[in-house]
Protein backbone atom coordinates (compact mmCIF):
# COMPACT_ATOMS: atom_id res chain seq x y z
CA UNK A 1 0.00 0.00 0.00
CA UNK A 2 1.41 3.20 -1.01
CA UNK A 3 0.65 6.62 0.28
CA UNK A 4 -2.99 8.28 -0.48
CA UNK A 5 -3.13 11.62 -0.21
CA UNK A 6 -5.00 12.53 2.86
CA UNK A 7 -2.09 11.90 5.46
CA UNK A 8 -3.39 13.59 8.26
CA UNK A 9 -0.98 16.07 10.28
CA UNK A 10 0.51 15.20 13.79
CA UNK A 11 -2.02 15.77 16.44
CA UNK A 12 -2.26 19.28 17.75
CA UNK A 13 0.59 19.63 20.91
CA UNK A 14 2.92 17.03 19.16
CA UNK A 15 6.27 17.66 18.75
CA UNK A 16 7.01 14.72 16.32
CA UNK A 17 8.21 16.20 13.07
CA UNK A 18 7.70 14.54 9.22
CA UNK A 19 10.73 12.19 8.51
CA UNK A 20 13.62 13.99 6.13
CA UNK A 21 12.77 12.06 2.66
CA UNK A 22 10.90 12.09 -1.06
CA UNK A 23 7.77 12.37 -1.16
CA UNK A 24 7.02 12.39 -4.86
CA UNK A 25 6.45 8.32 -4.66
CA UNK A 26 3.10 8.74 -2.99
CA UNK A 27 -0.14 8.24 -5.48
CA UNK A 28 -1.76 11.66 -4.45
CA UNK A 29 -5.50 9.69 -3.88
CA UNK A 30 -7.34 8.25 -0.89
CA UNK A 31 -8.82 6.02 -3.51
CA UNK A 32 -11.83 5.69 -0.74
CA UNK A 33 -15.30 4.95 -2.66
CA UNK A 34 -17.90 6.47 -0.63
CA UNK A 35 -21.02 8.59 -0.69
CA UNK A 36 -24.31 7.46 -2.39
CA UNK A 37 -23.48 9.62 -5.84
CA UNK A 38 -19.83 8.25 -6.03
CA UNK A 39 -21.10 4.72 -5.16
CA UNK A 40 -24.27 4.10 -7.68
CA UNK A 41 -22.01 5.88 -10.14
CA UNK A 42 -18.64 2.82 -9.63
CA UNK A 43 -21.72 0.42 -9.60
CA UNK A 44 -22.91 1.48 -13.16
CA UNK A 45 -19.50 1.43 -14.69
CA UNK A 46 -18.84 -1.99 -13.05
CA UNK A 47 -21.57 -3.16 -14.51
CA UNK A 48 -20.68 -1.99 -18.28
CA UNK A 49 -17.28 -3.26 -18.12
CA UNK A 50 -19.01 -6.64 -17.28
CA UNK A 51 -21.79 -6.61 -19.94
CA UNK A 52 -18.50 -5.71 -22.10
CA UNK A 53 -16.61 -8.56 -21.36
CA UNK A 54 -19.59 -10.65 -21.66
CA UNK A 55 -20.52 -9.33 -24.79
CA UNK A 56 -17.42 -10.92 -26.43
CA UNK A 57 -17.85 -14.22 -24.14
CA UNK A 58 -14.21 -13.39 -22.20
CA UNK A 59 -14.95 -14.84 -18.75
CA UNK A 60 -16.16 -18.58 -20.37
CA UNK A 61 -13.21 -18.37 -23.19
CA UNK A 62 -10.63 -17.51 -20.24
CA UNK A 63 -12.09 -19.83 -17.86
CA UNK A 64 -11.56 -22.34 -20.81
CA UNK A 65 -8.10 -21.18 -21.43
CA UNK A 66 -7.46 -21.15 -17.26
CA UNK A 67 -8.17 -25.30 -17.55
CA UNK A 68 -5.87 -25.61 -20.04
CA UNK A 69 -2.21 -23.72 -19.54
CA UNK A 70 0.17 -24.03 -18.19
CA UNK A 71 0.09 -27.67 -18.40
CA UNK A 72 1.63 -28.69 -15.49
CA UNK A 73 0.24 -27.97 -12.17
CA UNK A 74 1.38 -24.98 -10.19
CA UNK A 75 2.77 -24.78 -7.02
CA UNK A 76 1.45 -21.92 -5.17
CA UNK A 77 1.27 -20.43 -1.92
CA UNK A 78 -1.03 -17.82 -0.58
CA UNK A 79 -0.35 -16.27 2.81
CA UNK A 80 -2.54 -13.77 4.49
CA UNK A 81 -2.98 -11.94 8.01
CA UNK A 82 -6.75 -12.41 9.47
CA UNK A 83 -7.96 -9.82 12.00
CA UNK A 84 -10.52 -11.41 14.66
CA UNK A 85 -11.79 -7.95 15.68
CA UNK A 86 -13.32 -6.90 12.71
CA UNK A 87 -15.41 -8.36 9.51
CA UNK A 88 -13.35 -10.01 6.95
CA UNK A 89 -13.24 -11.97 4.21
CA UNK A 90 -10.56 -14.39 4.54
CA UNK A 91 -12.56 -17.53 4.79
CA UNK A 92 -14.54 -17.13 1.63
CA UNK A 93 -10.95 -16.18 -0.05
CA UNK A 94 -9.42 -19.66 1.32
CA UNK A 95 -12.35 -21.57 -0.01
CA UNK A 96 -11.99 -19.68 -3.36
CA UNK A 97 -8.63 -19.93 -3.78
CA UNK A 98 -8.22 -23.54 -3.34
CA UNK A 99 -11.13 -24.40 -5.82
CA UNK A 100 -8.09 -23.99 -8.07
CA UNK A 101 -6.72 -26.55 -10.14
CA UNK A 102 -3.21 -26.05 -8.70
CA UNK A 103 -1.28 -27.42 -6.07
CA UNK A 104 -2.64 -24.30 -3.23
CA UNK A 105 -1.43 -24.22 -0.14
CA UNK A 106 -3.14 -21.13 2.27
CA UNK A 107 -1.77 -20.28 5.28
CA UNK A 108 -2.99 -17.60 7.56
CA UNK A 109 -2.49 -15.60 10.96
CA UNK A 110 -3.80 -13.51 13.52
CA UNK A 111 -2.24 -10.40 14.33
CA UNK A 112 -0.89 -11.09 17.77
CA UNK A 113 0.49 -7.72 18.67
CA UNK A 114 2.99 -8.24 15.35
CA UNK A 115 2.75 -5.91 12.58
CA UNK A 116 1.61 -7.15 9.07
CA UNK A 117 4.91 -8.10 7.38
CA UNK A 118 6.30 -9.32 10.79
CA UNK A 119 3.58 -12.03 10.46
CA UNK A 120 4.24 -11.99 6.73
CA UNK A 121 7.71 -13.06 7.58
CA UNK A 122 7.15 -15.42 9.97
CA UNK A 123 4.15 -17.32 7.34
CA UNK A 124 7.03 -17.22 5.25
CA UNK A 125 9.50 -19.30 7.66
CA UNK A 126 7.21 -21.80 8.34
CA UNK A 127 6.04 -22.11 4.82
CA UNK A 128 9.31 -22.22 2.59
CA UNK A 129 9.05 -21.00 -1.01
CA UNK A 130 11.33 -23.18 -2.06
CA UNK A 131 9.96 -25.33 -4.83
CA UNK A 132 6.81 -22.83 -5.26
CA UNK A 133 5.92 -21.08 -8.20
CA UNK A 134 4.12 -18.28 -7.60
CA UNK A 135 3.84 -16.44 -3.89
CA UNK A 136 0.28 -14.57 -2.88
CA UNK A 137 -0.22 -12.26 -0.56
CA UNK A 138 -3.77 -11.12 0.41
CA UNK A 139 -5.24 -9.08 2.96
CA UNK A 140 -8.63 -10.60 4.33
CA UNK A 141 -10.90 -8.08 3.02
CA UNK A 142 -10.92 -8.87 -0.66
CA UNK A 143 -13.97 -10.19 -2.32
CA UNK A 144 -12.36 -12.52 -5.45
CA UNK A 145 -14.54 -13.86 -8.47
CA UNK A 146 -15.21 -16.85 -9.10
CA UNK A 147 -12.32 -18.75 -10.68
CA UNK A 148 -9.94 -15.92 -9.64
CA UNK A 149 -6.98 -17.93 -9.04
CA UNK A 150 -6.57 -20.22 -12.56
CA UNK A 151 -7.36 -16.95 -14.69
CA UNK A 152 -5.31 -14.70 -12.94
CA UNK A 153 -2.32 -17.10 -13.06
CA UNK A 154 -2.69 -18.08 -16.49
CA UNK A 155 -2.42 -14.59 -17.87
CA UNK A 156 0.30 -13.94 -15.44
CA UNK A 157 2.18 -16.70 -17.10
CA UNK A 158 1.06 -15.83 -20.55
CA UNK A 159 2.49 -12.60 -20.70
CA UNK A 160 5.43 -13.53 -18.02
CA UNK A 161 5.37 -10.80 -15.49
CA UNK A 162 7.38 -11.61 -12.40
CA UNK A 163 4.86 -9.18 -10.41
CA UNK A 164 1.29 -9.10 -10.90
CA UNK A 165 -1.83 -7.95 -9.33
CA UNK A 166 -5.79 -7.92 -9.91
CA UNK A 167 -7.02 -4.92 -10.75
CA UNK A 168 -9.74 -3.06 -9.20
CA UNK A 169 -13.48 -2.94 -9.94
CA UNK A 170 -14.38 0.46 -9.53
CA UNK A 171 -16.14 0.29 -6.51
CA UNK A 172 -13.09 -0.69 -4.66
CA UNK A 173 -10.83 1.02 -2.25
CA UNK A 174 -7.62 1.80 -4.45
CA UNK A 175 -4.99 4.46 -3.65
CA UNK A 176 -3.99 3.99 -7.72
CA UNK A 177 -5.43 4.82 -10.93
CA UNK A 178 -3.46 2.59 -12.56
CA UNK A 179 -4.66 -0.10 -10.66
CA UNK A 180 -7.91 0.33 -11.73
CA UNK A 181 -9.57 -1.70 -14.22
CA UNK A 182 -10.12 -0.42 -17.58
CA UNK A 183 -12.44 -1.97 -20.52
CA UNK A 184 -10.51 -3.24 -23.39
CA UNK A 185 -7.89 -4.70 -22.02
CA UNK A 186 -6.75 -8.61 -19.93
CA UNK A 187 -3.94 -7.59 -19.06
CA UNK A 188 -1.69 -4.17 -18.38
CA UNK A 189 1.89 -4.07 -18.71
CA UNK A 190 2.64 -1.21 -15.88
CA UNK A 191 5.69 0.48 -14.20
CA UNK A 192 3.82 -0.18 -10.51
CA UNK A 193 2.35 -3.40 -8.91
CA UNK A 194 0.71 -2.23 -5.51
CA UNK A 195 1.82 -4.31 -2.21
CA UNK A 196 -1.93 -5.01 -1.50
CA UNK A 197 -4.59 -5.84 -1.04
CA UNK A 198 -3.79 -8.90 -3.45
CA UNK A 199 -0.06 -9.04 -4.89
CA UNK A 200 1.33 -12.22 -6.76
CA UNK A 201 5.16 -13.13 -7.20
CA UNK A 202 6.59 -15.01 -9.43
CA UNK A 203 9.64 -17.21 -8.26
CA UNK A 204 12.04 -15.18 -9.99
CA UNK A 205 11.37 -12.45 -7.65
CA UNK A 206 11.72 -14.64 -4.01
CA UNK A 207 15.57 -14.18 -3.56
CA UNK A 208 15.29 -10.40 -4.60
CA UNK A 209 12.24 -8.86 -3.18
CA UNK A 210 11.81 -11.22 0.48
CA UNK A 211 11.43 -11.73 2.81
CA UNK A 212 9.88 -8.30 3.61
CA UNK A 213 12.21 -5.52 5.14
CA UNK A 214 11.00 -4.58 8.92
CA UNK A 215 8.29 -2.54 8.24
CA UNK A 216 5.09 -1.75 10.24
CA UNK A 217 3.10 -0.01 7.26
CA UNK A 218 5.05 -0.64 3.97
CA UNK A 219 4.19 2.90 2.15
CA UNK A 220 6.37 3.52 -0.64
CA UNK A 221 8.12 -0.67 -0.57
CA UNK A 222 6.54 -1.10 -3.78
CA UNK A 223 7.69 2.30 -5.63
CA UNK A 224 10.82 0.34 -4.36
CA UNK A 225 10.18 -3.02 -5.76
CA UNK A 226 8.92 -1.16 -8.85
CA UNK A 227 12.62 0.21 -9.19
CA UNK A 228 14.06 -3.06 -9.12
CA UNK A 229 11.73 -5.02 -11.35
CA UNK A 230 12.68 -2.00 -13.96
CA UNK A 231 16.38 -2.72 -13.22
CA UNK A 232 16.26 -6.27 -14.03
CA UNK A 233 14.32 -5.81 -16.78
CA UNK A 234 11.14 -7.99 -15.08
CA UNK A 235 7.72 -7.41 -16.90
CA UNK A 236 4.98 -6.14 -13.91
CA UNK A 237 1.55 -5.78 -14.61
CA UNK A 238 -2.31 -5.55 -13.73
CA UNK A 239 -4.75 -8.18 -14.72
CA UNK A 240 -7.77 -6.34 -15.64
CA UNK A 241 -9.54 -10.19 -16.52
CA UNK A 242 -9.95 -10.86 -12.81
CA UNK A 243 -11.13 -7.49 -10.97
CA UNK A 244 -11.36 -7.93 -6.89
CA UNK A 245 -12.97 -5.79 -4.74
CA UNK A 246 -11.52 -4.17 -1.81
CA UNK A 247 -14.66 -2.19 0.10
CA UNK A 248 -14.90 -4.20 3.92
CA UNK A 249 -12.86 -1.53 5.48
CA UNK A 250 -11.02 1.68 4.11
CA UNK A 251 -7.43 2.15 3.38
CA UNK A 252 -4.91 2.64 5.75
CA UNK A 253 -7.61 2.31 8.65
CA UNK A 254 -5.17 0.60 11.54
CA UNK A 255 -2.27 2.77 11.63
CA UNK A 256 -1.68 6.66 11.72
CA UNK A 257 -1.26 8.17 8.54
CA UNK A 258 1.75 10.40 10.00
CA UNK A 259 3.81 7.73 10.89
CA UNK A 260 3.33 5.68 7.96
CA UNK A 261 4.31 8.65 5.91
CA UNK A 262 7.46 9.30 8.21
CA UNK A 263 8.39 5.69 7.59
CA UNK A 264 8.28 5.52 4.18
CA UNK A 265 10.22 8.58 3.62
CA UNK A 266 13.52 6.68 5.75
CA UNK A 267 13.10 3.76 3.57
CA UNK A 268 13.04 5.66 0.09
CA UNK A 269 15.40 8.32 1.32
CA UNK A 270 18.47 5.56 0.80
CA UNK A 271 16.97 3.33 -2.03
CA UNK A 272 15.57 3.80 -5.32
CA UNK A 273 12.00 4.16 -6.21
CA UNK A 274 10.07 4.89 -8.93
CA UNK A 275 7.84 8.20 -8.49
CA UNK A 276 4.42 8.65 -8.58
CA UNK A 277 4.01 9.96 -12.00
CA UNK A 278 6.49 6.74 -13.54
CA UNK A 279 4.00 4.30 -11.55
CA UNK A 280 0.63 5.78 -13.13
CA UNK A 281 1.84 4.80 -16.55
CA UNK A 282 0.69 1.39 -18.65
CA UNK A 283 3.34 0.58 -20.87
CA UNK A 284 1.20 -1.87 -22.84
CA UNK A 285 -2.12 -3.52 -23.08
CA UNK A 286 -3.14 -6.71 -23.81
CA UNK A 287 -6.36 -7.24 -25.33
CA UNK A 288 -6.31 -10.74 -25.70
CA UNK A 289 -4.28 -13.48 -25.04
Amino acid sequence: MTAPSDARPPASGSTAAPAAGPTDWASGESGIVGGIRLGVRTRVEDALLDARRWATLEPPRLARAARRAPARRLRVLAIGVERDDRANLMAQARAELRRSRHDVEVATSGVGGRGKFENLNALLAAHPLDGRDWLVVLDDDVALPHGFLDRFLFLAERFELKLAQPAHRRRSHAAWRVTRRRGGSVVRETQFVEIGPLCAFHRDTFATLLPYPPLRAGWGLDSHWAALARARGWRIGVVDATPIRHAVRPIAGSYRRTDAMAEAQAFLAERPYVTAAEAQRTLATHGGW
